[in-house]
């Protein structure tokens, strides 16, 4: 049987933890941040745990991470 490739795009936006928590980026702090207050982009820059039902559909995307 063939290896299961990556999701490379999964794989660039999304970490899984050592204890199986998928992480993610929150988003909105890519551009056009002139507007937002300091406190609101130091947030967007944090990580967030996906909910179980989205990670275990993530972690089929990446097999070996």
């Amino acid at each position: 049987m063939p290896k299961m490739k990556t999701h490379k795009g999964a794989k660039g936006r999304l970490k899984v933890t050592a204890r199986g928590k998928v992480l993610a980026s929150r988003p909105g702090k890519r551009h056009l941040n002139w507007h937002k207050s300091g406190k609101a982009i130091r947030n967007k820059g944090k990580k967030f745990a996906l909910a179980e039902g989205e990670a275990r559909r993530i972690r089929d995307l990446l097999p070996y991470e």
